[in-house]
């Protein structure tokens, strides 16, 4: 975790501001919308966050549509209700701005898996080559980075490079390695991986594909490559919600965080949608990290303005420069 974050939850707990009680008969989505108006705060939502939280949101994405909406908002506060990479992105862009993030123990398991130290001796063994690294990452690993990229535009951003770039793509390689396959390039891969997309179970989803021949199988690239090769489309969260409302099929198997599925049925209620079976005893696919945040928390987060993401400056602007890029070569690829 982020040294500021850390620090900064130190200070939050000092005040008492985690054990502060709600009154239960608060209607929290008539004060939260209250609340974003009277501070003219902004409510950015992953797609994996919790219905009741996508539904009191001002804007619902994924990394990239996210990333996008928090550089050119006009908002005094930006509230981001995902994981502590996103809010550090919002920060990143918006460095007057206070960003807000309800719960600080919102991590990420594929962050985690690539600390700053471990690869910048790793980036330092292969002089020649630049690094993309997936959004999905901290600061540091930013701030180490030439250029960004989402599941959304990772593949167009690989192949308008120079075939003869060499390329470190960190952190997740499971993607990376989706890339390299579908364009044909042989990017070194860092090894880290998403804790929720890898645990999906392949023989599960096979005997699920025999119960329900007709549901088509989408999948998110961050899956590992055998749930990949039997799927019928594979795409960033939000190609696949795009995907089932424009495919013209009835009846899908969602392989990716079961919180995109409220969106998806919200678009398409007359179609049938199910998840895909995790390895667990559980039987469950949803990010920890990402059910931590919840309405009440948000409320507090809104009321009190807290917690606050803040960041070295020096850091900031190393970090911002990668995301740039991105955005830049987005819009000049038109990717939205």
């Amino acid at each position: 975790m982020n040294v500021n974050i850390g620090l900064a939850k130190e200070n939050l707990e000092r005040k008492g501001f985690l054990d502060i009680e709600i009154d239960p008969t608060l209607d929290l989505f008539e004060e939260i919308a209250k609340l974003k108006n009277e501070k003219n705060a902004v409510l950015l939502a992953h797609y994996y966050q919790e219905p009741d939280i996508q539904d009191v949101a001002d804007y619902i994405g994924d990394s990239l549509g996210l990333a996008q909406q928090a550089e050119k908002t006009n908002a005094d506060i930006i509230v981001f209700a995902g994981v502590h990479f996103m809010a550090e992105t919002a920060k990143i862009l918006n460095p007057t701005k206070k960003v807000l993030l309800p719960d600080l123990h919102a991590g990420c398991s594929l962050s985690d898996s690539c600390p700053p130290l471990l690869f910048k001796a790793f980036k330092d063994k292969h002089p020649d080559h630049i690094v993309i690294s997936y959004i999905n990452c901290s600061a540091g690993i930013k701030a180490l980075s030439d250029i960004i990229c989402t599941s959304s535009n990772a593949k167009q951003i690989v192949e308008s490079l120079p075939a003869e770039q060499k390329i470190i793509f960190a952190p997740d390689k499971n993607l990376g390695a989706y890339i390299n396959k579908t364009t044909g390039r042989n990017m070194v891969l860092w090894n880290g991986a998403c804790m929720v997309h890898e645990i999906f179970s392949l023989e599960k989803i096979t005997r699920l594909k025999e119960r329900h021949p007709e549901a088509k199988m989408i999948a998110h690239p961050e899956c590992e490559e055998a749930v990949l090769k039997i799927a019928d489309f594979i795409g960033s969260t939000t190609q696949l919600l795009k995907y089932t409302q424009h495919s013209g099929f009835d009846s899908f198997i969602v392989a990716t965080e079961a919180g995109i599925l409220h969106q998806m049925q919200l678009s398409s209620p007359d179609k049938t949608f199910i998840p895909a079976p995790p390895n667990n005893a559980c039987a469950c696919n949803d990010c920890p990290h990402m059910k931590l945040n919840t309405l009440e928390k948000l409320y507090l987060c809104i009321k009190y303005e807290q917690p606050e993401i803040l960041m070295d400056e020096e850091l900031r602007l190393l970090a911002k420069k990668p995301i740039s890029k991105m955005l830049d070569m987005s819009k000049e690829l038109g990717i939205i």
